[in-house]
C-alpha cells in the first residue's frame, strides 16, 4: 500500500477531481449521491496520504533529498517546461492537513447544509477545491503551482460567493476575487522573472543554481524579483495590506470558513514561499521583508480581534494574525517552525470555526457573541472543543499550539542575535501578540459560553455528524503538536529536514514567559467579561480613539474605498478622455486621410483608355520638365552619367 501510494501519488488530486466532475455532469440531481461520492472520494484521498506520509518518514534518504517524479509538458528553444509531483517531508505534511481537514469539513456539511438547494453543487466545488489544493501540494514546477493556484482562486470565490442571492456574499466574492488578483500579478511577475534569471521554474534545479545565483544575477536584481513576487503571498494568506478579504469571506457557508481559513487557502501564501525559502535565504533583504510583513500582521490583526463581535469575525482576524506568525517564522529562516504552525494552526482553528458552525446552526444565524450566552448548558460537546481549541491557540502546554508558538518565538529570538536591529522588535511583537491572542479568544469563550443565559434563545446541540468532526480535531488540537517535542530526537524539525533549526536544549525561560503571558491575557478576559471586575465599557471609553480604530478595522477598507473612488476612478475619467479623443482622434483621423486619398484616387481608375493615355503623357511632360530644369546632378545619375 506505501509503495503504491509513493508512485501513484498523483491519484490524491485526482480523486476530488474526479468527484467533481462526476456530480457536475451526472449527479446533481441527487445531493445524498453526490455527498456520498464525493466524501467517499477525499477519505481515499486522506488514506493514500496517510500512506505518503508513512513511507516519507520511514525513508530517510527523503529527509536529504526530494523524490520527484515529472514529465516533460513542453519545450522549445530557450524554454522547457516540465509538470509532476514532489514527495519530501514538507508536502507529504501538507497531503495530511489538506485532506484530513477536508474531509472532516464534508462530513460535517452533512449536517450543516442539509435540506439547503445547492446542496450536490457545494459538494462539486468543495472537490473542486481540495483537487486544487491537492495539485498545488504536490507540484515540482512553479508554473504548475501557479495554474493550481489560481484553480484555488476561482474555487474560493465560488463557495465564498455560494449564496449568491445575498448581497454580502457577492460583495465579499468579489472582494476575495479582485484582491488577490494584485498579489496574483505581482507572481506572475516574479516567476516570469526567475524563468528568465535561471533558465527553470523546476523547484530541485532553483535550489541547485540558488546557492551561486551571482553567477546569473546581482543580489539588488533577486532582492527586487522576490519582493515582487511575495505579492502573491501576501494577497493569499492575507497579510497586511492585501488582507482586507479575508473577514468578509464569512460570507460563505461556515464549512467553507473552516475550509478556507484553516488549512487550504489562507496557507497556500506560507507555503509557496517556503517552497522556495532557499532563495530568499539567498539575499537577508527579502528575508527581512517576510519577517516584517509577518510580524506586523500579526500584531495588526490581533489589535482588531479585540473589538470585534461577530464569532466568525473574530476568528477570521485570529487567522490573520496566526498567518503572520508562520510568515514570521519564515522571515527568520525557519521553514520547521513554520510549518510546525501551520499544522497545528489547522487544527484548532479548523476546530473552532466548526463550532462556530455548530454555535450559529443552533442559533439559527445569530453571529454577535453578545447575543449568546450559557451555551455551555445546553451545547456542552461543542461548548468544550471549543475551548480545548481556544487553549491551543492561546498556548497553553501540553496543547498543540504551546508547542509550535513556542519555536516560532525560539527561532526569532536566535535571529536576534545576527540582526537585533530586525527582529528583536519583531520578537517582542510576537510575545505581545500571543497575550492579546489569549485575551480576545476568551473573551470570546466566556462571553459566548459562560456568559449570562439569553431567554430568547433556544440553542441544541449539533448532531453526530457535526459532532464527530469536532471530536477528531479536538483530539488532534491536543496531541498534533507532539511531535515537536523538543525532547524528542527525531521531532517534527528533523522529519521537514531543512537543517535550518536542530533542537537543540528547550529555553525553559522562554518556554514559561510564553505561558505566563497567555495565563495573564485568559486571566484578564475572565476578570473583564465572566467576573465582571473591570467594566469593558469603562476600559472601551477610556481608550476611545485606539477602541474606535481597532472596531472600524483601523479604517483600511474605507481607505481603499476613497482610493478607489478618487484615484482609480479619477484616472479612468482621465483614461477615457485620452482614448476618446487621442486614440479615436488618431485612428479616426488616418481613416479620415484614407477615405479622402481614395476619394481622389479613385479618378485614376476608371478603366479609359484614353484617361490612361492623358496621365502617362502627364507624367512624361513632368519628368521631361524635372530634368530641362530642375536639379542637373539628379538628371545625370538618372540618366546614367555625364554632365
Amino acid at each position: 500500500m506505501v509503495e503504491f501510494a509513493m508512485h501513484n501519488a498523483w491519484l490524491i488530486p485526482l480523486l476530488p477531481a474526479i468527484s467533481f466532475a462526476v456530480i457536475a455532469l451526472l449527479l446533481w440531481p441527487w445531493p445524498k449521491a453526490s455527498s456520498t461520492f464525493s466524501i467517499l472520494m477525499i477519505l481515499t484521498s486522506f488514506v493514500l496520504a496517510v500512506a505518503v506520509v508513512y513511507g516519507v518518514y520511514t525513508q530517510p534518504e527523503l529527509i536529504e533529498k526530494s523524490m520527484v517524479y515529472s514529465t516533460r509538458w513542453f519545450s522549445m528553444p530557450g524554454l522547457r517546461i516540465d509538470v509532476g509531483i514532489m514527495l519530501d517531508p514538507t508536502s507529504a505534511m501538507m497531503l495530511w492537513v489538506v485532506t484530513l481537514v477536508a474531509s472532516l469539513v464534508q462530513i460535517y456539511s452533512l449536517g450543516y447544509m442539509e435540506g439547503d438547494p445547492g446542496f450536490s453543487s457545494f459538494y462539486a466545488y468543495l472537490s473542486l477545491f481540495a483537487a486544487s489544493m491537492l495539485g498545488l501540494v504536490l507540484s515540482s514546477n512553479l508554473l504548475q503551482m501557479f495554474v493550481f493556484w489560481e484553480l484555488v482562486g476561482l474555487c474560493s470565490y465560488l463557495l465564498i460567493g455560494f449564496w449568491f442571492y445575498k448581497d454580502s456574499a457577492r460583495e465579499a466574492a468579489k472582494k476575495a476575487f479582485i484582491t488577490t488578483r494584485v498579489g496574483d500579478f505581482g507572481l506572475l511577475i516574479g516567476l516570469l522573472s526567475l524563468q528568465l534569471i535561471f533558465g527553470t521554474l523546476n523547484i530541485p534545479e532553483l535550489a541547485e543554481k540558488a546557492v551561486n545565483f551571482q553567477n546569473y544575477v546581482s543580489a539588488g536584481t533577486l532582492t527586487l524579483v522576490l519582493v515582487v513576487l511575495f505579492l502573491g503571498p501576501i494577497g493569499k494568506s492575507g497579510q497586511f495590506p492585501l488582507h482586507v478579504w479575508l473577514p468578509d469571506a464569512m460570507e460563505g457557508p461556515t464549512p467553507v470558513s473552516a475550509l478556507i481559513h484553516a488549512a487550504t487557502m489562507v496557507v497556500a501564501g506560507v507555503y509557496l514561499v517556503g517552497r522556495i525559502l532557499f532563495l530568499f535565504k539567498a539575499v537577508p533583504t527579502a528575508m527581512h521583508v517576510v519577517a516584517i510583513i509577518g510580524g506586523f500582521t500579526a500584531f495588526f490583526a490581533a489589535t482588531i480581534a479585540l473589538t470585534q463581535t461577530e464569532m466568525k469575525r473574530i476568528l477570521a482576524y485570529s487567522t490573520i494574525s496566526q498567518l503572520g506568525y508562520m510568515m514570521l517564522a519564515l522571515g527568520a529562516a525557519s521553514l520547521t517552525a513554520s510549518m510546525f504552525h501551520l499544522m497545528t494552526h489547522a487544527y484548532f482553528k479548523a476546530l473552532m470555526f466548526l463550532g462556530a458552525g455548530s454555535v450559529l446552526h443552533a442559533l439559527h444565524g445569530k453571529a454577535h457573541i453578545h447575543e449568546m450566552g450559557g451555551l455551555y448548558k445546553k451545547m456542552p460537546w461543542t461548548t468544550w472543543t471549543f475551548v480545548i481549541g481556544a487553549l491551543a491557540i492561546a498556548g497553553i502546554p501540553p496543547l498543540a499550539g504551546f508547542w509550535s508558538k513556542d519555536e516560532i518565538l525560539l527561532v526569532v529570538k536566535e535571529a536576534a542575535h545576527e540582526a537585533p536591529g530586525i527582529y528583536t522588535p519583531l520578537f517582542w511583537l510576537a510575545l505581545v501578540t500571543a497575550f492579546l491572542t489569549a485575551f480576545y479568544m476568551f473573551r470570546q469563550v466566556f462571553t459566548a459560553f459562560f456568559g449570562p443565559e439569553k431567554p430568547e434563545n433556544h440553542p441544541h446541540e449539533a448532531p453526530w455528524n457535526m459532532r464527530l468532526p469536532l471530536l477528531i480535531l479536538a483530539f488532534f488540537s491536543i496531541v498534533g503538536g507532539w511531535v515537536g517535542l523538543p525532547w524528542l530526537e527525531k521531532g517534527f524539525g528533523y522529519w521537514v529536514r531543512m537543517g535550518e533549526f536542530h533542537h537543540a536544549e528547550p529555553d525553559y525561560v522562554l518556554m514559561g514567559v510564553s505561558v505566563l503571558v497567555a495565563l495573564a491575557g485568559i486571566y484578564l478576559a475572565y476578570l473583564m467579561y465572566l467576573k465582571k471586575a473591570i467594566d469593558p465599557d469603562k476600559v472601551a471609553e477610556k481608550f476611545g480613539v485606539l477602541y474606535k480604530l481597532s472596531y472600524n478595522k483601523y479604517y483600511i477598507d474605507e481607505i481603499y474605498l476613497w482610493f478607489n473612488q478618487m484615484v482609480v476612478d479619477g484616472m479612468g475619467k482621465i483614461l477615457y478622455w485620452f482614448d476618446l479623443y487621442i486614440v479615436d482622434g488618431i485612428v479616426n483621423g488616418i481613416g479620415a486621410i484614407t477615405r479622402g486619398s481614395g476619394a481622389v484616387l479613385r479618378y485614376t481608375t476608371t478603366g479609359n483608355l484614353q484617361t490612361y493615355a492623358l496621365v502617362i503623357f502627364m507624367v512624361i511632360v513632368v519628368i521631361t520638365l524635372y530634368f530641362a530644369f530642375g536639379d542637373a546632378s539628379f538628371a545625370s545619375l538618372f540618366l546614367g552619367g555625364g554632365k
